[in-house]
C-alpha cells in the first residue's frame, strides 16, 4: 500500500494507465503486480509504503522507467 503525504507523482501498473499521486491518494497493490511509482517531474513527492507480512513473498527492483515514458506524464 502507498500514501502520498506529500508533493505530486505517479503510480503506474504494467500495461495501464498512469494514476496521479497527490496528498491523501491511496493506492492498494496486489502481490505480484508489477508497478513503478515516483516524482512528478515539476514537483517532489513523500509517501508512506507498507508491506502486509506473507509466505514466499519478496520485493523485487525491476528495470527503470525509461525517459520518453516518464515524459508523457502531465
Amino acid at each position: 500500500m502507498l500514501i502520498c503525504v506529500g508533493g505530486r507523482g505517479w503510480y503506474q501498473e504494467w500495461g495501464k494507465e498512469a494514476i496521479e499521486l497527490i496528498p491523501g491518494k491511496v493506492i492498494h497493490i496486489p502481490a505480484e503486480v508489477k508497478h513503478w511509482h515516483g516524482a512528478a517531474r515539476d514537483s517532489w513527492m513523500s509517501h508512506l509504503a507498507f508491506e502486509v507480512e506473507g509466505e514466499e513473498t519478496s520485493n523485487e527492483w525491476l528495470e527503470p522507467v525509461r525517459d520518453e515514458e516518464y515524459d508523457l506524464l502531465k
